[in-house]
């Protein structure tokens, strides 16, 4: 199985990578940060390659997949996990922060799955797994370009589900509260402790959970799933908690 992971340097990407090379997968990393994904290459051996692209930037992306051709005759599995969070009000939100979470949050997953399903289109099959967020089923105060750029994606997902079946699957995961460096950047300890205490079952979510999450979307197990969106959160939403979110 060969799985491209956008976004893999880190965080939610970064477990996905790990737990796919665990599976004895065959795993390139698709990323911006350039140290990020220099360490990344360094600190597991076992990935295949790096890319660097952001995913924002469409010749970017292309010339990234045309670098992924010379490595590889066929690409399984997307996962379509790269994104930006920028945290103020709606009222103080700017323009190239609407801007800039947009054109990497949406754009870039329209533009990277664009890139992959036309190759998996030619070799009769493949998965793209999209990362979405509860933020795009419910509202969250303080995320605006944030949340609707992920109620794109779900739409997105639906629509890709269509139009590419029977032979592509397209599915989404929409993580509620997971503990990553982003998280800590924008959370002060005191807020990390009270969006714990709202989750049902009383922690943050681990990276290594949604991975084990696309491992299973990606397997055989899940051959009947497409065009969906599930939802790993502790049970936030179950309630509407993630709309009580300060």
């Amino acid at each position: 199985m060969r799985v491209l992971v956008t976004g893999g340097a880190s965080g939610i990407g970064a477990a996905i990578v790990r737990r796919f090379v665990d599976d004895g997968a065959d795993v390139a990393i698709l990323d911006r940060d350039e140290n990020a994904l220099a360490q990344a290459l360094r600190d597991e051996p076992r990935i295949a390659f790096g890319l660097t692209a952001d995913v924002a930037d469409a010749d970017a992306v292309r010339a990234a997949f045309r670098d992924l051709d010379r490595h590889w005759s066929r690409l399984d599995v997307l996962f379509n996990n790269a994104g930006i969070s920028a945290r103020a009000t709606f009222l103080e939100t700017t323009e190239d922060q609407v801007r800039n979470t947009l054109s990497v949050n949406l754009t870039g997953v329209f533009l990277v799955a664009q890139q992959a399903a036309s190759r998996m289109s030619v070799a009769g099959s493949g998965i793209i797994v999209n990362t979405a967020s509860v933020s795009g089923l419910v509202g969250m105060p303080g995320y605006a370009p944030y949340n609707a750029s992920k109620a794109g994606v779900l739409s997105l997902t639906q629509t890709l589900a269509l139009e590419l079946a029977p032979r592509i699957r397209v599915n989404a995961i929409c993580p509620g509260y997971v503990l990553t460096p982003m998280q800590e950047a924008e959370y002060s300890t005191e807020e990390l402790r009270a969006c714990e205490a709202r989750i049902p079952l009383g922690r943050w979510g681990r990276p290594a959970e949604i991975a084990a999450l696309g491992a299973y979307l990606v397997s055989p197990d899940a051959a009947f799933i497409t065009g969906q969106a599930i939802v790993i959160d502790g049970g936030e939403t179950a309630g509407g908690l993630a709309s009580m979110a300060g």
